[in-house]
């Protein structure tokens, strides 16, 4: 029989009310909080970073390549498509996916109103996989094969600035050829709350700009390149830039929209101290209850004294205590803390103001390997903490704990 757990098993089990059941309840239910607490947080956070980078990767690659020039407008020079990055990329592990794009300022022109916006050019060999979430109204570009298609994508924003809609036939005057404007048509409306595209990018055929720029079919502004690790985004850019010709210049996302990246890095450093706090209460709020449990049951630990057991016996017993509240907490708290994120993933149930937060609802994103790792966190610091009141045992004399009155 394991003596230690045998007894810590029939004061569990004691049927009479006392203080030292009130505590244990309220330690089973800390740690259990905590644990939620700490699984709704990183829920949230990876959800956050996901869905902005979601957003961010529909519109932008993780790299982007271009003609070197210390231009800064929207215009952009042209290179060509033959070239062995563009030929070989597929046979660089680095690479899940390259795509080629222009870019060209211009003025959308409605009967009412006008408003300055930037076209982007694509092709068929553009990501709409990753793009279509944000599409809420409509459908994808139709490219036909013999002439550009006059097919475009307007944000929901210049949709409530110029009154359009699906079907409607805007027409656009580019910069620089100003007297070669050209009618178009709203085929879908996108929303990816990220202002600083939605205010002013509306996506369309490649094929236009190429005509009106006077480029050939091989000549584009830039290619948008995907890695195939979005971690090891500065080693594979290396790779890449050993890859380019002279006049060819690289740029990463992390670089071009700095700000953004800076604030996602500093979640995760609040996050820490958020969850060194959570942890830190856990411990100890268990440290004192674990002293209550000890000093109610004083009589009890005099007479197991008395009758010869060890003081590391004896405090094995309410170590065994300890390990019943944790692995309770945890259970709760798994229950809870998943409950509460399954619920938000699936039924929307906490909004959020798009123009502040980037999205309409909380996003969650539950990571398995990191809700194992926090379970082990919380149940290797608690246990270790809980080691250190139970020294207490080898303070208390049998002939003064026997008679101790509480």
């Amino acid at each position: 029989m394991n003596f230690p757990y045998f007894i810590s098993q029939r004061i569990q089990n004691t049927k009479t009310s006392s203080f030292s059941g009130t505590v244990t309840k309220i330690g089973v239910g800390s740690i259990a909080v905590g644990l939620a607490v700490m699984i709704l947080a990183f829920a949230v956070l990876f959800g956050f970073k996901d869905a902005i980078n979601q957003k961010l990767f529909s519109l932008s690659g993780h790299i982007k390549v271009a003609k070197f020039s210390a231009n800064e407008s929207y215009e952009e020079y042209p290179i060509t498509k033959q070239t062995d990055l563009f030929r070989n990329y597929k046979n660089i592990p680095d690479i899940v996916h390259l795509q080629t794009v222009i870019q060209k300022a211009g003025i959308l022109k409605t009967r009412q109103d006008i408003l300055g916006v930037v076209m982007k050019g694509i092709s068929k060999d553009f990501d709409f996989e990753r793009f279509q979430p944000n599409i809420i109204e409509g459908q994808q570009i139709s490219f036909s094969d013999t002439t550009y298609s006059k097919d475009i994508l307007i944000s929901k924003i210049i949709a409530n600035k110029l009154q359009l809609k699906v079907g409607d036939s805007p027409i656009i005057y580019f910069l620089n050829a100003p007297d070669r404007p050209r009618k178009l048509n709203v085929k879908g409306i996108y929303e990816t709350s990220l202002e600083e595209f939605d205010k002013n990018l509306i996506i369309g055929d490649m094929g236009l700009i190429q005509r009106i720029n006077g480029w050939g079919v091989d000549s584009v502004g830039s290619y948008e390149i995907y890695v195939r690790d979005f971690d090891q985004l500065n080693a594979s850019a290396k790779v890449i830039q050993d890859k380019l010709q002279p006049d060819m210049k690289l740029e990463k996302i992390t670089d071009t929209f700095m700000g953004l990246f800076d604030w996602l890095g500093m979640l995760d450093r609040n996050m820490v101290i958020f969850l060194t706090l959570i942890l830190f209460v856990a411990c100890f709020n268990m440290i004192s209850i674990l002293l209550v449990l000890m000093l109610e049951r004083t009589p009890m630990i005099g007479v197991l004294k008395a009758l010869g057991g060890s003081d590391w016996q004896i405090r094995k017993v309410f170590l065994w205590s300890g390990f019943s509240m944790i692995f309770r907490g945890l259970a709760y708290g798994n229950i809870l803390g998943i409950g509460i994120c399954l619920l938000q993933k699936y039924y929307k149930i906490i909004p959020l103001d798009a123009a502040n937060y980037y999205m309409n609802t909380v996003p969650i994103m539950l990571d398995w390997r990191v809700i194992f790792l926090l379970n082990l966190a919380t149940v290797s610091l608690v246990i270790l903490v809980l080691v250190i009141p139970t020294f207490v045992i080898t303070r208390i004399e049998p002939v003064k704990a026997i008679v101790f009155r509480k």
